[in-house]
């Protein structure tokens, strides 16, 4: 093999090595390529997801308005519930007095 030889099957073979090559990335592209309705229904699901995440957030905001207008709501009915398990008790002591004071007067 001579010089000229050895140059044209160097030649050879540095093309079907670009060409193997050319062909493996086109054939690589052309089984990931995305195709335009993929993207507009990718786009679509990312919109979505926006907008879920925009309601969850405000339902965690009215939930924690709402939690913290019923812990005021039974705040008060404790306040009250207090006040008025007092004046229950101020009461019956009145009228235990009473009932002594009343027997008392009898005997």
């Amino acid at each position: 093999m001579n010089r000229t030889e050895f140059i044209i099957a160097t030649a050879i073979v540095l093309f079907v090595a670009f060409c193997m090559g050319w062909f493996a990335n086109w054939l690589v592209h052309r089984f990931i390529r995305v195709s335009g309705s993929d993207v507009g229904e990718l786009e679509r699901m990312a919109q979505e997801l926006h907008e879920a995440e925009e309601t969850r957030d405000q339902a965690i905001t009215y939930l924690q308005q709402r939690e913290a207008e019923l812990t005021n709501q039974l705040s008060q009915a404790e306040a009250e519930l207090s006040a008025t398990m007092d004046g229950l008790r101020e009461a019956r002591h009145e009228a235990e007095e009473l009932r002594n004071a009343l027997e008392g007067s009898r005997a």
